[in-house]
């Protein structure tokens, strides 16, 4: 299902503000208002654990990964559940994964990227906390051009705006990683 993101003209204006996301190295480090909310996240992470055990077997890398897609999504105003959806449709939770058309790690990003706002090292995309950091800003933009519109802004993410396939694989995954406890 991996599509092609489209190289489009940004205004400086965005593509600041997209490299500025994408410069901020900082780790994932959440912080909480109160303990009720950090003790959501924690259940949050142990549900989403249970379910991506098959996925990910080693506890490590699960953890790791959940962390940093939780972060990564809040961080960009987006539900981690529609990231997790995303993720589970464009390459499966495979680090590695390299689409037909070249778009590359968890969130199948397009090497443009890294030379429209990051440094230009098309590498880093097998990063994880990169490609998702990358990942979920792209998506947020696309998420403000379109209006706010989930489906559009899904469609141009995989190149396929307007055809309803893949936003519509996405919004299904998504319902799979919803947690309402």
């Amino acid at each position: 299902m991996a599509g092609n993101q489209q190289e489009e003209a940004l205004a400086d204006s965005v593509r600041l503000a997209l490299s500025n996301a994408i410069a901020d190295a900082r780790p994932p480090r959440p912080h909480f208002g109160n303990i009720q909310d950090r003790l959501k996240y924690l259940r949050w992470l142990g549900e989403m654990s249970e379910r991506l055990k098959k996925r990910l077997p080693d506890w490590q890398v699960r953890r790791e990964f959940l962390e940093t897609t939780w972060y990564e999504a809040t961080r960009a105003g987006l539900d981690p559940a529609l990231v997790l959806g995303l993720i589970q449709v464009e390459s499966a939770f495979r680090k590695y994964a390299i689409s037909a058309v070249g778009a590359q790690g968890y969130m199948q990003v397009m090497p443009f990227w890294t030379r429209v706002i990051g440094d230009g090292d098309r590498r880093k995309l097998f990063n994880m906390q990169t490609n998702l950091r990358y990942g979920c800003s792209i998506l947020r933009l696309y998420l403000d051009m379109e209006g706010g519109n989930l489906f559009l802004a899904l469609g141009r993410y995989n190149g396929s705006r307007g055809r309803p396939e893949y936003p519509n694989a996405v919004l299904g995954a998504w319902r799979l990683w919803e947690y309402n406890r």
